[in-house]
């Protein structure tokens, strides 16, 4: 097995699939003539058949917040009852999406990392050949991404607020952008926008949507579709006080957070403090939570602003709007913080759909999607031709109330370390039950029945009859995605 770093596509460095992306490309090109073609022939025939040809191609809009949970949404919180953690909490305009859409309930990542997982939403591509292992790499500028397909069918692309990809300037297949570099601050926030810095006043997720709700009103004429990103700093650390606008940084003030079984069941990678015999707490504490929870309630009131203008432009039918993040998060599960591992909530993000002209309200999907699908879907929903060489795929179907009888039953995720003291690894997640293996450490193998055990309290790695198909599996996965180590990650041995 080969491994492909950096160029997505590359004329000479991937010979084996070089006929297939040639092919693809003269199919996507052939697509584009005859659509030419048709439009043509309905100007000739009769011009209001030309706006119902457009109507048919829907805009897009993905928002994108960083480190948000699958569960800090008021709609989980409901849902979950006596379980919820935050049972206090709201979130009216990602409770709204979800009234008015589909809810993934079973949405993750592949790689929990914010550049990783930014990537692997454009490409549709796992991490292992999309280039994007860390947070430090640049994006690679020739990137095949539904940015870039999308605008060489016509339509125009646009990005908003958070990129991340180290500290790259510019967003390749974006045609505008008014985006900050690396991590931005809360703050004032300098902006580079089509190349040029800008300084900013406000908070920083006030500022992006604004910048986005602008180019929504100067962009909604209907004869061209738009394909729009919107990424919010939030809710990433150093959160609080004033790194929150002056209205949320009382909000929740007296409210608690409730335990989970998992908060003192150490991750099998963790060792106790010499001196107390202690192991780590991670994010467990009520005040992070609280000031975590105000961050993405700032998110939501934007949120929110952007639905009111998509209703106010008269453009909300024609429009699917995606909600989601970049990676799961740890506020103390496993005695963890931040999202590097492979533990659920890590993995777990939410996922909110909605597309009223063609996905019914209040839908409640449990088939397993990634943030590799994606980039297929959106091709799919515009009528474009899928890029073979995606790993992902169009979940079109599901979110139209339809169970394609071979939708994927399981995935391969994986960790490569960089920060903290989580080793690399590679795991497998069916529908039931995880298989992870820590490269060097076979000490570390974890394994979990998912429907008896959700919160990953009992390590099965013992058991042969369990693991046995587990293992089975993430060989098929490795085999079947071209799996192996990128040169760059970093594997901490016995």
């Amino acid at each position: 097995m080969k491994h492909y770093r950096h160029s997505l596509f590359p004329s000479t460095s991937r010979p084996r699939g070089t006929m297939v992306f040639r092919l693809a490309d003269s199919l996507r090109t052939a697509w584009c003539r005859l659509a030419a073609i048709g439009r043509l022939l309905s100007a000739v025939t009769t011009l209001p058949l030309i706006a119902h040809a457009e109507v048919a191609r829907p805009n897009f809009i993905f928002v994108i917040a960083d480190d948000h949970r699958w569960d800090a949404m008021g709609v989980v919180q409901r849902e979950q009852g006596d379980k919820a953690r935050f049972p206090w909490f709201e979130s009216p305009a990602m409770d709204r999406l979800a009234a008015e859409g589909v809810r993934f309930r079973q949405a993750f990542v592949v790689h929990s990392i914010c550049s990783p997982g930014r990537a692997a939403f454009l490409t549709g591509l796992y991490n292992h050949v999309n280039g994007i292992t860390n947070n430090h790499t640049p994006f690679p500028e020739d990137s095949v991404t539904h940015a870039t397909l999308l605008r060489d069918a016509g339509y125009r692309t646009a990005y908003f607020g958070k990129w991340h990809m180290g500290n790259q300037k510019g967003r390749p297949g974006f045609q505008h952008s008014a985006s900050f570099i690396n991590q931005g601050i809360y703050q004032d926030c300098p902006f580079q926008i089509n190349g040029e810095m800008v300084q900013t006043k406000g908070w920083v997720d006030d500022v992006s949507t604004d910048f986005a709700i602008e180019w929504l009103k100067q962009n909604r004429d209907a004869a061209k579709p738009f394909s729009m990103v919107l990424g919010f700093k939030s809710p990433h650390n150093r959160r609080g006080g004033a790194n929150l606008p002056e209205r949320l940084r009382e909000l929740y003030a007296g409210e608690t957070s409730r335990p989970v079984p998992n908060l003192k069941v150490p991750a099998i990678y963790h060792k106790p403090d010499p001196e107390t015999g202690e192991y780590p707490r991670g994010l467990a504490d009520n005040a992070v939570h609280l000031d975590y929870l105000r961050h993405i309630k700032g998110i939501d009131e934007n949120l929110g602003r952007l639905l009111d203008t998509l209703d106010e432009l008269k453009i909300a039918d024609d429009t699917v709007v995606v909600y989601t993040s970049d990676n799961g998060y740890f506020l103390g599960e496993h005695g963890c913080g931040d999202k590097r591992a492979l533990y659920e909530e890590s993995l777990l993000i939410p996922f909110l759909v909605r597309y009223p002209r063609e996905f019914p309200k209040g839908l409640v999907v449990d088939e397993m999607v990634l943030n590799i699908d994606l980039a297929p879907t959106w091709l799919d929903l515009a009528g474009l031709p899928a890029r073979p060489e995606m790993h992902g795929v169009s979940w079109k179907p599901l979110a139209a109330g339809n169970k394609p009888a071979d939708w994927r039953q399981s995935f391969l995720a994986y960790y490569y370390k960089d920060l903290g003291d989580t080793p690399t690894c590679v795991g497998v997640r069916t529908t039931t039950a995880k298989l992870v293996h820590y490269h060097g450490k076979p000490e570390f193998t974890e394994a979990f029945d998912l429907a008896k055990d959700p919160y990953e309290t009992r390590n099965l790695a013992k058991d042969a009859a369990f693991t046995k198909p587990l293992r089975a599996e993430l060989n098929r996965l490795a085999a079947e995605y071209e799996y192996q180590l990128p040169p760059e990650a970093v594997v901490t041995g016995p």
